[in-house]
């Protein structure tokens, strides 16, 4: 560790759940105390939790409403925030680099910068893998940040507007949505889509008719939803989707996505008029063998129980971009609960880093799984330290721990004060918004 500056520097990359939660808790111990210097640098502006994004795609969810501005964080809770997309890193000299910020029109903002650290963290999550689909760029709406989950809602607006006004009747196919990946965002996406396109009937779209208008496709190369959940909860989730009338397509890999419609490694063509890629992750491409650290297949770091880089001790990752292997040999999940653990453990060892006392390893804990499946469904299944084996759960119950996870997140940025008052004045203005955006 660095000993020539009187003020440590720690830089965090990456402001998801859990680079955020882990610079604000750095900040209120370290930074107010002015024991060090805690910078988050991140490329966008503001914060969206990632797993609501599949409702701002749906449109029932304002990500604007939603969003926290990191500068406003970072000056309540005593860390520095930096605009600018991590593009390199000088391990000699223990330097970030960040690219140049342009706005709309290709002109400079900011430029390059680099900022020294004795301590780097990087946080920045991961995207949608396409595995070299060919046609997946070209025709698929990624779910990776809120521009795209806004980008797909635009378009799906649009053509239901369109369909709406249209003198003819909507035609087989014409309000067809592809969802490639029956994962926990795509299951989610089809039941949130189905229920607010009867909002949208219901606000006086006639020509749109839920049941027989919109026409919702999962496509999943494993043999059942869900692939990464327990079997009894894979089957509670497809059981739901049935009655909703989503159509799944399982043990079907896409081997390429066209215009109109997607191709399978069996031959099948499935006809869609739009289509979301959520069919895998990886970690951003930059990382791949940065600066001589170890990376695995899908870009992310390797990192050990201490959640320091395998060939770095100076510098640390968390969340979906880390690498970290369990007893049984598996990686731990890149799920939401691991990257809120992570910060958490993460938070106290630099803290005893910085008073030269040894690191704990972080062991991850798996308090279950749960998928919303629209407004009034949800299931999943609570484990481990909870309950001491597991249970499923659904409905009111389940309903009621999925939205408590959010709310989760939000006390860990703002403590439970801030969070009580968040939540009573939603539930207050319910009655005057809208249950789904129409822009």
């Amino acid at each position: 560790m660095a000993t020539g500056r009187q003020m440590r520097e720690i830089v965090i990359v990456g402001g998801g759940a859990g680079g955020l939660e882990l610079a604000t808790r750095l900040g209120d111990r370290l930074g107010k105390k002015k024991r060090a210097h805690i910078t988050l640098i991140d490329a966008s502006p503001s914060h969206l939790w990632k797993p609501l994004l599949y409702e701002v795609a749906a449109g029932s969810l304002d990500s604007y409403a939603e969003r926290l501005e990191y500068l406003a964080q970072g000056h309540w809770h005593g860390f520095t925030f930096r605009l600018g997309r991590m593009d390199g890193l000088d391990r000699a000299n223990r330097r970030v680099s960040v690219a140049p910020t342009l706005d709309e029109h290709g002109d400079e903002i900011i430029p390059r910068r680099s900022f020294p650290y004795d301590t780097l963290i990087v946080a920045v999550g991961s995207v949608a893998n396409d595995f070299g689909v060919p046609g997946v760029a070209e025709h698929c709406i990624m779910l990776d940040t809120p521009e795209q989950a806004r980008e797909f809602h635009r378009r799906h607006i649009n053509a239901c507007l369109r369909a709406n006004t249209q003198t003819e009747a909507v035609a087989p196919g014409q309000l067809t949505v592809g969802i490639v990946g029956a994962g926990a965002t795509g299951v989610e996406l089809a039941a949130e889509l189905h229920d607010t396109t009867r909002e949208l009937s219901a606000y006086g779209m006639d020509h749109i008719e839920p049941d027989r208008s919109l026409k919702l496709l999962l496509v999943e190369a494993s043999d059942r939803i869900l692939p990464g959940l327990p079997p009894r909860l894979s089957a509670a989730a497809a059981d739901r989707l049935k009655e909703l009338g989503v159509e799944m397509h399982v043990d079907e890999r896409v081997v390429e996505v066209r215009k109109d419609g997607l191709l399978t490694a069996s031959g099948k063509f499935i006809p869609a008029s739009m289509m979301v890629w959520s069919a895998g992750i990886k970690a951003p491409d930059f990382l791949k063998d940065m600066a001589g650290l170890e990376t695995n297949r899908i870009n992310q770091l390797v990192v050990r129980p201490t959640l320091q880089t395998t060939r770095d001790d100076d510098v640390f990752a968390l969340g979906d971009c880390a690498a970290l292997a369990m007893p049984d040999g598996r990686n731990v999940p890149p799920r939401a609960q691991a990257a809120h653990q992570q910060a958490g453990t993460m938070a106290k060892n630099i803290c005893r880093r910085l008073a030269g006392k040894p690191l704990k390893p972080y062991v991850y804990r798996d308090y279950g799984s749960l998928v919303a499946l629209g407004r009034f469904s949800t299931v999943g299944n609570l484990m481990g330290g909870l309950t001491g084996g597991s249970i499923m759960i659904e409905g009111a119950m389940a309903r009621l721990v999925y939205w408590s996870l959010h709310k989760m997140h939000q006390i860990a940025l703002h403590g439970w004060f801030k969070t009580a008052l968040t939540a009573y004045a939603h539930f207050i203005s319910t009655p005057t918004r809208a249950r789904i955006k129409l822009h």
